[in-house]
């Protein structure tokens, strides 16, 4: 997306975004909600928030043009908004991460709170200021509030100081091998980056994607994921269409594993042509060209609450 700037007049979308919104019917709504949603500062609520999470997504794009997504931790606090424009990260560097190739000074990159207990989640997506290593500052340029649909409400746990080192290994995988496609599979949840570059600069996205256990189907070294109906935004799908990147993340939230990988992706239905998903308006294909998987990269676990145990019980009975 691009940025309406001081004139609220101007669309805030590109044309992947504008397309997709065509496709869906509601280009002409999505222009009037945009500009009013999508603003150029953190708003104090959102200021707030990002304060008291424990962990954020990000998705950055290396020095070879490669997009990754992420999942960085800290003691809360470790977001803090000083005003409106910024938002100061104290992450230091770690270069066992792939997307860290993209966070130096002057890199666009983009953020995803995510509170998993509550369901809220907010973006932002703006400019790298660094000027030490132990943390940087993101000039806004672009934030706003998300639904929280097909969102599974997680119970958090921290396991260690996130300033400590881990300890255990990062391994680049030639394909998705057994444990790797176990996690995939299993997963009802995972984490999507992408960007587009026009005349406005370059502009990263990092958003949420879910839904039942096994909603992500993979053939061989593919994965084909549906999507399904949220804000009519389509950044994602619409940055998909401008520019095939992506970076993927699947989180094992019982050993803190983090599965990161970059690839090319085809949009299969743009148009809403039907796909063949239950429940889904359209669906996409990655295919990976990089695959990490990064033991103990997140000091969290997180555990389904029992009211989602009970209910995962109910209807599989």
């Amino acid at each position: 997306m691009s940025h309406p700037g001081n004139d609220d007049k101007l669309s805030p979308w590109h044309v992947g975004e504008v397309h997709m919104q065509r496709c869906a019917g509601v280009a002409d709504r999505m222009g009037v909600v945009g500009p009013r949603v999508i603003r150029r500062h953190l708003i104090d609520q959102h200021r707030l928030f990002f304060a008291e999470l424990p962990f954020v997504v990000l998705g950055a794009v290396d020095g070879y043009g490669d997009v990754w997504a992420t999942l960085r931790a800290g003691t809360p606090g470790f977001l803090h908004s000083p005003d409106p424009s910024l938002l100061r990260v104290a992450i230091g560097r770690d270069q066992t991460d792939p997307a860290d190739g993209g966070m130096n000074d002057g890199d666009a990159i983009a953020l995803l709170g995510i509170q998993l207990e509550t369901r809220r989640r907010n973006r932002l997506n703006g400019i790298v200021r660094r000027n030490r290593s132990e943390a940087f500052e993101v000039l806004v340029q672009e934030s706003f509030g998300n639904c929280p649909r097909f969102i599974t409400p997680r119970n958090l746990e921290l396991t260690r100081d996130p300033s400590i080192t881990r300890v255990g290994a990062t391994v680049e995988l030639p394909y998705l091998n057994g444990a790797s496609v176990e996690l995939i599979l299993r997963a009802d949840t995972f984490f999507v980056a992408s960007y587009v570059d026009g005349e406005r600069g370059r502009r990263v996205d990092v958003s949420h994607r879910g839904g039942r256990a096994g909603f992500v189907r993979i053939d061989v070294n593919t994965l084909t994921i549906p999507d399904y109906a949220g804000n009519m935004f389509f950044n994602t799908l619409g940055n998909f269409l401008a520019n095939s990147r992506a970076g993927l993340v699947f989180v094992d939230w019982r050993s803190g594993d983090l599965l990161q990988m970059t690839g090319r992706v085809e949009v299969l239905t743009a148009c809403s042509e039907g796909a063949s998903f239950e429940g889904a308006e359209r669906a996409w294909r990655f295919t990976p060209e990089r695959i990490v998987r990064r033991a103990d990269a997140l000091p969290l676990r997180m555990s389904l609450p029992v009211s989602a145990v009970r209910e995962l019980a109910d209807t599989s009975s």
